[in-house]
């Protein structure tokens, strides 16, 4: 007959017992910590000097000139300019566009993929809705000139049906807001869906087999239980491709020299404020435009943050 000893209470164990193994456990997160500080600090360092740096930079400039402090002179100053609110208009009016097709396609991409159950057909989709994110900006802008060219297009008996014989009158001013989304949903838009793919992957297996045994369709599924689960992705979506946004300048800097100025070259904030800074030499109110952005841009994100409950623990 065997008899099992019970177990020794952990307040039963001698003292000199625990504290090797106490100081053993010290070193081990000692030595994680310090490891954590060496990965993190080369980001640290990059965001203080690309960052914290150039924003306290210009939050300086924008309040004074030529090294005295002016107040908000330079801020009335770039209101009052005539190219401001037709810039901030352009720019807004692009935004509005891209978030609205982002959010609303990428979604329901993302969701259409994630129902697709022959393994090589989802993976090939997710492939060629990718491959387009890996052209950068200006090389992409310099396709969709040839794309957007009746005379040179592949779809140029499409721009003839709709009216447009050459790339000015594709590119006209009421256009561009449009014209940009196209581009920026062709160029950004196959990373957040695969993105999204990844996040609908996380929804527990049990609970979509609980709306299937409930009888739920695949919309009901889409709309009661994958796109609330998705609530946190869609507002980090919205934050990133926010900040995008409202930086426009390669596009239009680019059409406007393809186009020899038919594209205006102070038709963004960003590219009101290049003029401002390189044309004008005038510092602070590029500065001043600049911060304006980082301010909407910062309030706008706020709402896509706490709306979508970003920071919150599930």
């Amino acid at each position: 007959m065997t008899v099992t000893a019970p177990p020794v209470p952990v307040d039963a164990v001698p003292s000199g017992r625990r504290r090797p193994e106490r100081r053993r456990a010290s070193r081990v997160n000692a030595g994680q910590s310090r490891y954590g500080y060496v990965f993190v600090s080369g980001y640290t360092l990059l965001l203080l000097a690309f960052g914290l740096l150039p924003t306290l930079y210009a939050l300086y400039l924008s309040f004074t000139r030529n090294g005295a402090f002016v107040g908000f002179d330079n801020f009335v100053k770039v209101f009052g300019d005539y190219r401001f609110l037709p810039a901030v208009m352009h720019v807004a009016l692009y935004v509005l566009f891209w978030l609205v097709s982002l959010i609303v396609l990428v979604v329901v991409l993302a969701i259409v993929v994630h129902g697709i159950r022959v393994r090589w057909l989802g993976n090939t989709a997710r492939f060629l809705f990718y491959i387009p994110g890996a052209i950068a900006g200006a090389s992409s802008v310099l396709l969709w000139l040839f794309v957007l060219d009746p005379s040179v297009s592949p779809v140029s008996a499409l721009l003839h049906a709709m009216g447009y014989e050459s790339l000015v009158n594709v590119v006209a001013v009421g256009n561009l807001p449009v014209v940009f989304t196209i581009i920026a949903f062709w160029a950004g838009a196959g990373s957040w869906i695969v993105i999204m793919y990844g996040a609908l992957n996380n929804i527990p297996v049990e609970v979509m087999e609980a709306a299937r045994i409930d009888g739920a369709g695949p919309v009901q599924t889409a709309w009661h239980i994958q796109l609330p689960m998705l609530t946190k992705w869609i507002s980090y979506m919205g934050v990133m491709s926010l900040a995008a946004g409202t930086q426009l300048f390669v596009e239009p800097k680019i059409l406007a020299q393809a186009t020899k100025n038919i594209v205006p070259e102070d038709y963004s904030l960003n590219q009101l404020a290049y003029l401002y800074a390189f044309r004008q030499n005038d510092f602070s109110g590029s500065a001043a435009i600049s911060v304006l952005l980082l301010v909407v841009a910062l309030g706008l994100s706020a709402i896509f943050i706490f709306r979508g409950k970003l920071f919150e623990r599930d």
